[in-house]
């Protein structure tokens, strides 16, 4: 259900997603998609950030933050919009997160590629997730978005190649399915676990129900 006029409350749970404007692609190469999780990161934090400001040679994640706006749950960026769970932890602290990371994406893509005017397609769009059948479903839903990429009617028909799809997503770095995995990465630290109910507390639980949907249609 969309609930994009409502209040986000603290302690609840919301799907967040976006796409270019027409469709047009956000992130046309590695060092966009890079960027885009470098700020869920670096603007997680009521302080004014900029990058300009940064100490050469110190990564943004290192960077102390003494509070955080919201906690990330999970993310996955694709090559025209991007899916992001989270949970606020201030009052309004969703909204102030998702326009400090929007307009500094923006400022970031239009200074690059010289352009001007929206690049996403309007305000962010928002689902609630209000029972605990589906919220562990978004897990799964948007670790696999990437999929679509290899093969985009895989839901109708089914996965053709299993075992290419699940490598595939394992070399995919632009979601937080590496983290899950149990891949040691920097990008690690944008997720805040311990702000979600702990479905997946060990690999193996995170593993079969990511080999449960691959092998959904069989």
């Amino acid at each position: 259900m969309s609930i994009r006029k409502a209040t986000f409350v603290q302690g609840e749970y919301y799907h967040l997603y976006n796409r270019g404007n027409s469709k047009q692609k956000i992130f046309l190469d590695r060092k966009d998609y890079q960027r885009f999780m470098d700020l869920l990161y670096a603007v997680n934090s009521p302080a004014k950030f900029n990058f300009a400001d940064s100490v050469k040679g110190i990564s943004v994640y290192e960077r102390e933050r003494k509070e955080k706006l919201v906690a990330i749950g999970a993310y996955c960026l694709m090559p025209n919009h991007f899916h992001i769970l989270i949970t606020p932890l201030s009052d309004n602290g969703l909204s102030k997160f998702m326009q400090k990371l929007s307009t500094a994406y923006v400022m970031y893509f239009n200074q690059k590629y010289k352009r001007t005017g929206a690049l996403f397609e309007g305000k962010f769009k928002a689902e609630h997730a209000n029972n605990d059948r589906y919220l562990k479903y978004l897990f799964s839903y948007i670790h696999l978005n990437p999929v679509k990429l290899i093969q985009s009617d895989w839901k109708k028909v089914g996965l053709k190649q299993k075992q290419k799809t699940l490598e595939y997503l394992k070399s995919y770095k632009n979601s937080s399915f590496l983290d899950y995995w149990g891949i040691n990465r920097i990008e690690n630290i944008i997720l805040s676990k311990h702000n979600f109910p702990n479905y997946f507390s060990k690999k193996y639980n995170f593993t079969e129900e990511i080999l449960t949907w691959i092998n959904y249609n069989n």
